[in-house]
């Protein structure tokens, strides 16, 4: 499970929007994944004074797929952190939180009206250590292969 998290969150979070991982680990991903951007996608069309509630509570079952990490968070931003007078340096949140706002700023707007199939899996070929079969999964419809299209 802890696996299955830490890739997610790398998937998210990758500026080119793929990784590479044994065929195994790709497979094993990929429903993980697109159960977290269909509960980011059924947020984008939620209506109604429930609304808000309802996508607060989308974001919090999202969140069961990647970790959490924010145990000191509230230390590091308490005001009376370092010393008085200086500047205090931005607190920056983990990647599971990154990862949450990501998917549901980003990518639920995205898939928004794609019914499924938000990964695509390429096999690449043998790692050279321990012949390991290698594939990338990725993220369909990401902006690189949109501006490839034309």
């Amino acid at each position: 499970m802890s696996m299955l998290r830490n890739l997610a969150t790398s998937l998210i979070n990758a500026e080119k929007e793929h990784i590479v991982t044994t065929v195994q680990k790709a497979k094993e991903l990929r429903p993980f994944v697109e159960k977290a951007i269909t509960l980011a996608r059924k947020a984008q069309s939620l209506n109604g004074d429930s609304a808000k509630v309802q996508e607060v509570h989308l974001r919090r079952q999202a969140s069961r797929f990647f970790h959490a990490g924010n145990s000191t968070f509230k230390e590091a931003a308490s005001r009376f952190r370092g010393k008085k007078g200086e500047a205090k340096e931005p607190i920056e949140r983990t990647a599971g939180v990154a990862a949450v706002q990501r998917l549901f700023d980003e990518l639920g707007v995205r898939y928004k009206d794609r019914n499924g199939g938000y990964t695509r899996i390429i096999k690449v070929g043998r790692r050279s250590g321990d012949n390991a079969e290698l594939a990338v999964i990725e993220l369909v419809d990401n902006p690189r292969e949109l501006a490839a299209k034309g």
